[in-house]
């Protein structure tokens, strides 16, 4: 093995999994509890967001690139695309999770209605369809027919279920629940079937946006496939043609494309991403017990 091969496979496992760590390492996420994150626990949102197996597939895929061309910047745009791309150009399955909850709820709310318009009352409709409801909201529904069943109150057995769903359309049934019991609402079961309407007008539209991205994905997709797979002909059949980004103009060069592609990834992401709407039983934020400015004497009541 010559010198040269040995120095390539280095540059590109150097590049292919220092970028990623360096990048990734640099990213603040906060915690559950507001705390921002640091020391090794970068390690544990980088292996829990790109997942372990992917992020060793694009160490290995900078150090084949790297072995193969002897370009530092193409073993780290590899690398890079291998731990990103499927994430980007893949099924949103967060979106379609999203959609089925909702659509568990209308349905759930229906139940609800049907089974209150045959004389039930609140907490007997409820424990009653909770073992009915959609796969995607049954485990919710069975643990507030548990606490139901177990002595807690309607009100807090059902705020904690909005808790656990944490929707803000299920927000919206779980608030009609919640007046019904703690201050007798009437016309609940019209309100119910309203909701559930309201709710599936909101899965139809969602659906129609996944279908427009879809479309957007497809052809982002078949972009992607023809560019990899004219650079990988190119190296492998007619390198020659690509012996000017051996040089450092070249090199740079190939970064600027790499970032040029990266920003209209960025930009597909960006448009993907769906604004939800805020929570109307988000839990309260706690409050900062107030310090008393120094210098200053606190004036008591006697």
């Amino acid at each position: 093995m010559s010198l040269d091969l040995v120095m390539a496979v280095l540059l590109g496992a150097g590049a292919g999994g220092g970028g990623w760590l360096v990048a990734h390492g640099a990213m603040r996420r906060d915690r559950p509890d507001g705390t921002s994150g640091s020391g090794v626990a970068w390690w544990a949102r980088l292996t829990g967001r790109v997942g372990k197996r992917r992020l060793g597939g694009a160490v290995l895929a900078g150090m084949l690139v790297g072995a193969a061309t002897g370009w530092p910047v193409g073993a780290l745009l590899a690398s890079v695309a291998v731990a990103v791309l499927p994430g980007v150009l893949g099924r949103d399955r967060q979106a379609a999770a999203r959609t089925g909850r909702l659509e568990a709820v209308a349905v759930w709310a229906e139940m609800l209605r049907d089974t209150l318009s045959a004389a039930a009352g609140l907490e007997q409709a409820i424990v009653a369809t909770a073992s009915l409801a959609p796969p995607a909201l049954r485990t919710e529904t069975a643990a507030l027919a548990a606490r139901i069943e177990g002595g807690q109150s309607l009100g807090a057995s059902l705020r904690v279920f909005a808790e656990e769903v944490a929707d803000p359309v299920a927000d919206t049934v779980v608030a009609a629940l919640v007046m019904a019991a703690e201050r007798q609402g009437r016309q609940l079961a019209p309100l119910l079937g309203s909701l559930a309407g309201a709710t599936r007008e909101q899965v139809a539209m969602r659906l129609r946006i996944d279908a427009g991205r879809a479309r957007v994905r497809t052809s982002v997709r078949v972009i992607t496939a023809t560019t990899l797979g004219m650079a990988t002909g190119l190296v492998v059949l007619n390198r020659p043609y690509l012996e000017p980004f051996s040089s450092v103009e070249g090199q740079l060069v190939l970064a600027l494309i790499g970032i040029l592609f990266a920003t209209g990834f960025a930009w597909l992401m960006k448009i993907a991403e769906f604004v939800e709407e805020p929570r109307i039983l988000a839990p309260a934020p706690p409050t900062q017990p107030t310090v008393p400015a120094q210098g200053k004497r606190e004036v008591g009541v006697r």
